[in-house]
């Protein structure tokens, strides 16, 4: 095994005088199959093709574009493993301090909206000659025309902005060998319009047949109607045994997207996975200190890709579907014996799962035959009768990764679905509970208000405490000491003010001290994103509220952690606000004290935070 090739260096070592392929990625090079680039580099390799990594160019020229030559075949785009403007700012628009998938951790690597500007000084240095293929979370979920939250505006499809010639959306493997087959065999890039889970441009309707027009970029841009409208059928057409063709006008281009492609197989997922990866970052990066990305996934396995959990607020349906895509018992067990071998392995595997870790198998046999439901999810707001909630797969192979010879422990840090685990008749929470929690085990009830986990396709408050209750009887069972770490996020459509000091109230109530919170970040392709910008929940047309003002976004985010000294201003304004200065006061249930009594020294708030703690 060895790297793919980065410079002239490697490809002479390796006896090439040219690529077929030549990946362009905003991450840098790691090869490990945590990694889009990697996976799709080494299977288009196992089929047969030269490939190239450029990872990381200098945009400031078009020197690094040039430095691998031209390839036979095309350029691969992708801005990594996350859309470049999430990787750059937070939820409050700022810059991040640090940027997991670069070296060192630091920033400033990568461009904004690196497909389009990759894309663009490929033209420049190669001309028309040569396919661009874009890809990855950035254009999957950019596909038509979307709304941007960092620069407050509709943009037009991705595809019609950066000059690519196609646009591989969803994970990529079908799409990319079906591609590199046909330009391979001489078919012009402009004539390859049959690939499923692509998306292609022509100049109007007239030159496609069998199809569903969506509203056009101009109608998008002046109509939030029309905008939901036109998210709805995107959103409904997401399967690839029943998606219809969609075609939408981006002002010169009509972009058509195919149906999705359709789901791995378990023997296509093994291959996948089995590939011969040097589980590394590349060399080059060892005076930075590696890539931190990957210090998260080294001792870490996939185990199904998918999640039919319905969250408003998830991109996962738009890229990898709601139909869940296994590996075999034996692939796995197969990469746990390697990373029982790689250098620092100290016999945990840190982790076992996938989107969702306890969804091991679709959420019904029927998915496989026909696809999912047309606008209706499996576990909101009511649980579909079809549901098969059953987790003695995922037990199943669990127990066989602990009798490994040389493993120690297997957690389970990918997110765990509490509802779906409520449902299920077997012992999975006591074996998780028993095996698989590191003392502390991360929960996303993201809300406690009815009125907004109905809005974020979650499940209710209900089904949390009862899974509260159940996880601390069974711990007190077994004797031990472990805690609940919950994720809660702030000013999601639907939430109110009075809704977000029911959260605080929750909080309190429980005793939790959350040390993080989330607010909502409005991400392309999202139906949360949708009604935040619209106003509107485009699958029922009710209207939804949403606080977009940066004082109510402050408000709601303070009262997540009311406890704060910094934050006592804005929580007592809001409890003022919403009629609730019964919560300001010295009683039990009160949030905060009167303002006299409040604490202001920073060697005090120093103290609060560190008595802060996870439960």
């Amino acid at each position: 095994m060895s790297f793919l090739p980065i410079s002239r260096s490697d490809m002479v070592c390796r006896g090439w005088e040219q690529l077929d392929f030549i990946f362009v990625s905003g991450d840098a090079y790691v090869d490990h199959p945590s990694f889009g680039p990697a996976i799709l580099c080494r299977l288009l390799e196992k089929h047969g093709y030269k490939v190239g990594i450029i990872p990381q160019p200098d945009w400031h020229s078009i020197k690094d574009f040039a430095r691998l030559g031209k390839p036979r075949l095309g350029f691969l785009v992708s801005s990594g493993n996350l859309d470049s403007q999430l990787n750059k700012y937070t939820a409050a628009k700022r810059i991040r301090h640090e940027d997991l998938y670069s070296p060192g951790g630091r920033t400033g690597y990568r461009p904004e909206r690196a497909v389009v500007v990759y894309s663009r000084l490929l033209r420049e240095c190669w001309g028309n000659d040569v396919p661009i293929i874009i890809g990855g979370i950035e254009a999957s979920l950019r596909r038509f025309a979307h709304y941007d939250y960092w620069s407050d505006s509709i943009k037009q499809s991705i595809l019609a902005e950066c000059d690519a010639d196609l646009l591989v959306y969803g994970m990529g493997e079908h799409q990319l060998i079906d591609i590199a087959a046909q330009l391979h065999q001489g078919v012009a890039i402009n004539n390859i319009q049959d690939v499923p889970g692509t998306c292609f441009k022509v100049p109007g309707f007239d030159y496609i047949w069998d199809y569903t027009p969506i509203p056009s970029y101009k109608e998008v841009k002046e109509d939030k109607t029309k905008f939901a409208e036109a998210f709805k059928t995107e959103y409904l057409e997401q399967d690839a045994y029943r998606g219809k063709r969609l075609a939408q006008q981006n002002g010169p281009w009509c972009i058509v997207q195919n149906p999705p492609a359709m789901p791995l197989s378990v023997e296509e997922m093994d291959e996948i996975y089995d590939l011969p990866y040097e589980r590394s970052w590349h060399p080059c990066y060892d005076k930075a200190g590696g890539i931190p990305a990957y210090d998260e996934v080294k001792f870490s396995i996939v185990a199904h890709r998918g999640c039919f959990g319905g969250c408003n607020f998830c991109a996962i349906i738009s890229h990898q579907g709601r139909i869940i895509q296994r590996r075999s018992d034996e692939s796995i067990l197969r990469e746990a014996k390697i990373l029982t071998k790689l250098p620092g392995f100290k016999g945990y595997i840190h982790d076992v799962g996938g989107p969702t870790a306890n969804f091991h198998r679709p959420s019904c046999d029927e998915q496989l035959k026909r696809g999912t439901c047309h606008g209706k999810q499996c576990l909101s707001p009511t649980v579909c009768k079809n549901l098969v909630a059953d987790h003695s797969d995922y037990i199943g192979l669990l127990r066989k990764l602990r009798a490994l010879p040389g493993v120690k422990k297997v957690f389970i840090r990918s997110g765990i679905r509490f509802d779906y685990l409520m449902l299920a008749r077997d012992n999975f929470l006591q074996e998780l509970c028993e095996h698989h929690i590191s003392g502390q085990l991360k929960i996303a009830p993201e809300h406690i208000s009815d009125n907004v986990t109905h809005i974020m396709g979650k499940s209710p408050a209900r089904v949390y405490r009862q899974f509260v209750e159940r996880f601390t009887a069974i711990n007190k069972k077994i004797g031990k000491k472990q805690f609940l770490v919950p994720y809660f996020m702030s000013s999601h459509p639907g939430s109110t003010l009075k809704d977000a000091i029911e959260l605080a109230e929750f909080i309190k109530k429980m005793g939790y001290h959350p040390k993080q919170v989330q607010d909502f970040i409005p991400t392309p392709g999202t139906l949360s994103t949708c009604m935040w910008y619209s106003g509107i929940n485009p699958l029922t047309g009710a209207r939804v509220y949403t606080a977009k003002k940066p004082e109510d976004k402050a408000m709601q985010r303070a009262l997540m952690q009311y406890w704060l000294p910094e934050n006592y201003l804005l929580v007592k304004k809001a409890l003022e606000k919403a009629g609730r200065r019964d919560l300001i006061g010295y009683g039990k249930l009160c949030l905060i004290k009167p303002e006299n009594k409040r604490v202001t020294k920073k060697s005090d708030t120093n103290k609060m935070r560190k008595k802060s703690k996870k439960v």
